[in-house]
């Protein structure tokens, strides 16, 4: 506890998804107190031509409530 997912298209490389994944879990330390070994943080690719329907909607679409950054684009741009 915390699981951090990060939903991304396909295409970044394992190099850079990890350390984004070291950042995550360093920021996660600072601000939570957490230590590492009580974070986990996944990446699941999914297709840009997927994106609407398996995340625009039922991640951003329908959770408004649960959204702490909200994306600077529409489902029009998608």
């Amino acid at each position: 506890m915390p699981h951090v997912i990060i939903k991304l298209w396909p295409g970044k490389s394992d190099a850079l998804k990890q350390e984004l994944a070291d950042r995550i879990t360093r920021d996660v330390m600072d601000v939570f107190h957490y230590g590492a070994e009580s974070i986990s943080v996944a990446f699941e690719e999914v297709k840009a031509s997927e994106w609407r329907e398996k995340v625009f909607q039922p991640d951003i679409v329908a959770k408004p409530e649960q959204l702490f950054k909200h994306p600077g684009y529409d489902v029009d741009d998608l």
